[in-house]
């Protein structure tokens, strides 16, 4: 009889059975790795999307609640002893106040165009972000945008996109300090309204 084949037949039903044993033996383990989903280039330009295409909220003027008279305490009979004063209850905790930023409003054609450039300087980001590639198509448009409507929330919006690029992009694409500074949206200017800024400095 040919002892040859029975000793492969062997080897390959015993390494067969090795491979299942590795296999049970470590579908038992936690997988971390796997528990945490790793992000997609499509989710981060979802996040970008809804992070920079976000329109701000017009704030309306309100005025703010009349104080309420305080009441003359009741007058005691003499001989009576009055009652000392309830203490007042702690004032409750005002939430915090939105970010107000005053912006100039666009008129339509200008919004039209001003959002087809960010509609390209957004995905921009999210390509450039990707190996190999840089951002091309976002600088320059947030260049025009800040240089066509610079008191409009458009160029607000190139501004953040051009602050939140790397250093060392910065450096490539010559990005000034004129270009990230952002101060001028926190005081009313002539032709300006306030709006609500969603995000957190």
């Amino acid at each position: 009889m040919n002892t040859f084949w029975l000793k492969i037949a062997g080897l390959a039903i015993l390494a067969v059975g090795a491979v299942a044993l590795i296999g049970v033996l470590t579908s038992g383990k936690p997988n971390t790795e796997s528990e945490k989903p790793t992000k997609t280039f499509y989710d981060q330009a979802e996040e970008d999307k809804e992070k920079f295409l976000a329109k701000p909220q017009a704030l309306e003027t309100q005025q703010p609640p009349a104080a309420k008279p305080e009441q003359a305490p009741a007058e005691t009979p003499q001989g009576v002893q009055a009652a000392p004063p309830a203490p007042n209850p702690p004032a409750p905790a005002e939430a915090p106040k939105p970010t107000v930023l005053y912006f100039k409003p666009l008129g339509e054609i200008e919004s039209i165009e001003a959002e087809r450039l960010l509609n390209v300087a957004v995905p921009g980001r999210s390509i450039g972000r990707l190996p190999g590639t840089g951002y091309n198509l976002m600088v320059p448009n947030c260049r025009r945008i800040i240089s066509k409507w610079p008191d409009s929330w458009y160029a607000y919006r190139a501004k953040q996109l051009l602050a939140d690029l790397p250093e060392r992009y910065q450096k490539r694409y010559n990005v000034t300090k004129e270009e990230l500074d952002m101060s001028r949206f926190a005081k009313p200017r002539p032709g300006t309204q306030p709006f609500k800024a969603d995000e957190t400095p």
